[in-house]
């Protein structure tokens, strides 16, 4: 009965930031752990970050690591990605997920949002 909804979207120029939010209802938010994962037109979806169910174990995609910045808040039942030193190839509609077992892949996910879009330009 879990839903997951992503905001924060947009179109950011190369070297730019964005945040994208995950706001999550319906079931018990701090039981999860939770992930983003990405898809770019014609490519599969891929894992970018995950966070366990209190916040203190994060994992990076090498694409990302050092650029993007996974963190979750459990009070307002929502995750974050905060993605800096945007590159085109960052470009995808990105992905909120939730799991029972921390895990970067999506088959181990069990819920998911719709999907934001990130553009950037070069």
């Amino acid at each position: 009965q879990m839903q997951l909804v992503e905001s924060g979207g947009g179109l950011v120029q190369a070297g730019g930031s964005l945040r994208l939010s995950c706001v999550a209802s319906g079931g018990t938010f701090s039981s999860y752990a939770m992930g983003w994962f990405r898809q770019a037109p014609g490519k599969e979806r891929t894992f970018v970050a995950t966070i366990d169910r209190t916040g203190g174990g994060t994992y990076y995609a090498d694409s990302v690591k050092g650029r993007f910045t996974i963190s979750r808040d459990n009070a307002k039942n929502r995750v974050y990605l905060q993605m800096n030193s945007l590159k085109p190839e960052d470009t995808a509609v990105y992905y909120c997920a939730a799991t029972q077992r921390l895990a970067t892949m999506t088959s181990t996910f069990g819920f998911w949002g719709q999907g934001a879009q990130v553009t950037v330009s070069s």
